[in-house]
């Protein structure tokens, strides 16, 4: 069992920046993966980044050179730097770890606008 607990979004001017946080709990030393997704309204989630155990990183097109994927050293928390936002970037973003199985978190509102 994972638990994943999101923080970090709010409203932001076009242009500026925030940083989420996924606060892992439970069996870390199972997870293969963490992934940030985002889902605005009337559209499918989408992948945004990926850090794999082995230290791999993965960045969709449309965020690369804008957002950053780390973890601390414990991997007890995965952040997401998010620079250069547009209005675009609006959505919930959704911690996922992957194991065996795959777990969510609940979210976190990230609303871009002037």
């Amino acid at each position: 069992q994972v638990q994943l607990v999101e923080s970090g979004g709010g409203l932001v001017q076009p242009g500026g920046s925030l940083r989420l946080s996924c606060v892992v709990s439970g069996s870390i030393f199972s997870i293969y993966a963490m992934r940030w997704y985002r889902q605005a309204p009337g559209k499918q989630r989408e992948l945004v980044a990926t850090i794999a155990r082995s230290g791999s990183i993965y960045y969709a097109d449309s965020v690369r050179g804008r957002f950053t994927i780390s973890r601390d050293t414990a991997g007890n928390t995965v952040y997401l730097q998010m620079n250069s936002l547009k209005p675009e970037d609006s959505a919930i973003y959704y911690c996922n770890a992957e194991t065996s199985l795959y777990y969510w978190g609940r979210g976190t509102q990230v609303t871009v606008s002037s």
